[in-house]
């Protein structure tokens, strides 16, 4: 590095002050006109929020919520909506540091921490796509199953399949696959709608759910149920992908450029995540209004909660839309997964492969132990694996929250984007209240806690 070089890097804060852009095939290809008056700048800035809100509604969170909603009733309702307030300000700082820097967080990462430290973090967040992508895979393995009776095994090995709708989308640009992304959302919400207003759930008991409850410190079932929702809503991969793709935005480089596409962008994944927020909480309020209610507190197995729905609303079709939903999420979470994939290797080791290469790597890693999964355990081990992916997912969380925070903080790297003393607070606080979730959930694991 020459003399000029070694000062720009001491002056930005990073260590390489001229970082290539992340997803460079669709960096700013979205064009923002100066002239746009704010609903139709809202528009241009829709679609990355959405892209993230994916990772909030996969086939994870339903093992996790209908888990919780069949045992504990509405008690969980609080946790869904306090892991969504966090989603949407995690979400927020990413969206902060992609504008502010044009860094993901990957490249930052690779940009401040010492070697050994970024490929450490590297390995952790692969563990945690992989963690994604086998509950993407059983998910829609059990969707398939319930819909035209295809076995789980050949359901998985279906999925490897999605590649080609991927390479597909992305030749056809950003914008398709974010209206894709979209369209199939509306679809999940509406079998959702459709479901909570045949399960008569009672308003007082869903508001009550939305208090905290001290139990869970108490109940260790109830504290893995938690964590395991926790890990579905904040998803450490879409840390990585929301800092890369709000980049996709063309507007102006400048202070005030950037400051109206951090608004714009904020904007976009606030609304995003209240509709995951809404979908998140339907499931669970389903679960508890249809299963719990009846004392069927053991219904865990998404083919279980399929095959009891119809015949306990008295509805058929709702067996049906509970199929449909879960394909749909499923599907939508594969086509986030590939592009999280690409930012963090990209990021993290300055190593390019072609999307449909990378998809396929990370989806056999995934497929492999989904196949033995269901080899070993049938049918009814698909909603242990999907619990425990959303748990592996929770536990790596902190390796992507606590640098994501340290970066927005830092007037230093982000100017005057640099969080306030107020944000910070709030995302210490969240930060600290993950890592001791995490914690006391690892010590109750191996006994060394009551």
């Amino acid at each position: 590095m020459s003399e000029t070089e070694a000062a720009a890097a001491a002056k930005s804060g990073w260590r390489n002050p001229n970082r290539k852009p992340s997803l460079s095939e669709v960096y700013s290809t979205v064009p923002v006109p100066k002239e746009f008056g704010f609903w139709r700048k809202m528009l241009a800035f829709s679609g990355p929020g959405y892209m993230v809100a994916v990772g909030y509604m996969d086939p994870g969170n339903w093992a996790t919520d209908l888990q919780g909603g069949s045992q504990f009733g509405y008690q969980l309702l609080w946790v869904i909506l306090l892991s969504s307030l966090i989603a949407m300000l995690l979400q927020t700082l990413c969206a902060r540091l992609g504008i502010a820097t044009g860094r993901d967080l990957a490249q930052a990462c690779r940009d401040h921490y010492p070697k050994p430290v970024a490929i450490s973090l590297w390995l952790m967040c692969e563990v945690a796509i992989c963690a994604c992508d086998l509950a993407e895979i059983i998910g829609c393995a059990v969707a398939l199953y319930l819909l035209f009776n295809i076995p789980l095994i050949a359901g998985a090995l279906l999925t490897a399949l999605d590649v080609i709708a991927l390479m597909y989308l992305q030749n056809r640009g950003f914008r398709h696959m974010e209206a894709l992304v979209v369209t199939l959302i509306m679809a999940i919400g509406g079998c959702f709608i459709t479901q909570l207003a045949l399960s008569h759930p009672k308003m007082g008991a869903i508001v009550g759910g939305l208090a905290p409850h001290a139990e869970i410190f108490k109940n260790t079932a109830m504290l893995y149920a938690a964590i395991g929702i926790l890990g579905a809503t904040v998803m450490p991969h879409n840390l990585y992908l929301h800092s890369s793709i709000v980049q996709t935005r063309k507007y102006e480089a400048t202070t005030e450029g950037r400051r109206e596409a951090i608004k714009f962008a904020t904007l976009d994944s606030t609304v995003a995540l209240t509709v995951a927020l809404f979908i998140n909480a339907a499931i669970l309020i389903v679960a508890a209004a249809t299963f719990h209610a009846h004392g069927e507190t053991g219904v865990a197995e998404i083919q279980d909660a399929y095959k009891m729905l119809g015949p306990m609303l008295g509805a058929p079709v709702a067996s049906v839309l509970f199929a449909l939903a879960l394909l749909a999420s499923g599907q939508n979470s594969t086509l986030t997964g590939t592009l999280a994939g690409q930012i963090v290797m990209e990021g993290f080791l300055e190593m390019r492969l072609r999307p449909w290469l990378r998809r396929l790597i990370t989806r056999l890693l995934a497929i492999i132990p989904a196949v033995i999964g269901i080899a070993i355990y049938g049918e009814a081990g698909t909603t242990k694996l999907l619990v425990l992916s959303q748990v592996v997912l929770s536990l790596q969380l902190s390796f992507a929250v606590i640098p994501l925070v340290v970066f927005t903080s830092d007037r230093r790297k982000m100017g005057e984007f640099a969080s306030p003393w107020w944000l910070k607070i709030l995302a210490w606080l969240a930060t600290g209240l993950i890592v001791l979730l995490n914690l006391k959930f690892v010590l109750d694991l191996v006994g060394i806690t009551g």
